[in-house]
C-alpha cells in the first residue's frame, strides 16, 4: 500500500514495527473477524486475544523483554503476505482519535519514514486517496482507530 515512499527492502531489513516493548504493545495490529478466521486456516499455530470487536496476535513477552509478532518470521519478514492487517499495511501512519476527530500520525520510529519531509508523507495520504481508504476503513473497522500519544505529529485530520 505504501510501496512509492516506503520500499519492501527497507521494511524486512528493520522489522521494527513487529516488535513491541511493554510501552507500545498498545500498537498491535487489530484484526476483523474475516480476517482472524483467514489466518487461523492459514496458519493455526497463530494464537488471537479478542479486543472490543476485533481480535489481536497473542504475543508472549521473550527474554529480552520485548514482544514479538508471532507471524514475524526473523529470516524472511512477515509470512501473512496480502492478508495482513490493515494496521500492518498503512504502518507507519496511524489512525488516531484525537479530541473527538479521528487523525492519521505517523509512528516516528520508522527509520526510513523519519528521515523523509513531513510535506512528502503528508502528501504520499493524497496521493491514490490513501488518506480517504484509511478514514473509509475506520468507518466500517472503529477498533483499528487507537487514542493520540503525545509525540506523533498529525498530517491529516478528518474533515468535519
Amino acid at each position: 500500500m505504501l510501496k512509492n515512499i516506503l520500499k519492501s527492502s527497507d521494511c524486512a531489513a528493520c522489522k521494527i514495527c513487529c516488535v513491541f516493548d511493554k510501552y507500545d504493545i498498545w500498537e498491535t495490529p487489530v484484526l476483523d473477524d474475516e480476517l482472524k478466521n483467514r489466518i487461523s486456516e492459514r496458519f493455526p499455530q497463530l494464537s488471537f486475544v479478542k479486543k472490543g470487536e476485533g481480535w489481536l496476535f497473542r504475543m508472549e513477552e521473550s527474554e529480552d523483554e520485548l514482544f514479538y509478532c508471532p507471524a514475524l518470521d526473523k529470516n524472511s519478514g512477515c509470512i501473512l503476505g496480502e492478508d495482513k492487517p490493515f494496521d500492518c499495511k498503512i504502518w507507519p501512519y496511524r489512525i488516531m482519535e484525537l479530541g473527538g476527530r479521528r487523525v492519521i500520525s505517523i509512528a516516528s520510529i520508522c527509520p526510513t519514514m523519519f528521515k523523509k519531509p513531513l510535506s512528502e508523507l503528508c502528501a504520499e495520504l493524497e496521493k491514490n486517496n490513501l488518506a480517504d481508504k484509511i478514514f473509509e476503513f475506520a468507518d466500517s473497522h472503529p477498533d483499528i482507530v487507537k487514542q493520540y500519544e503525545y509525540g506523533y505529529p498529525v498530517l491529516k485530520v478528518e474533515k468535519a
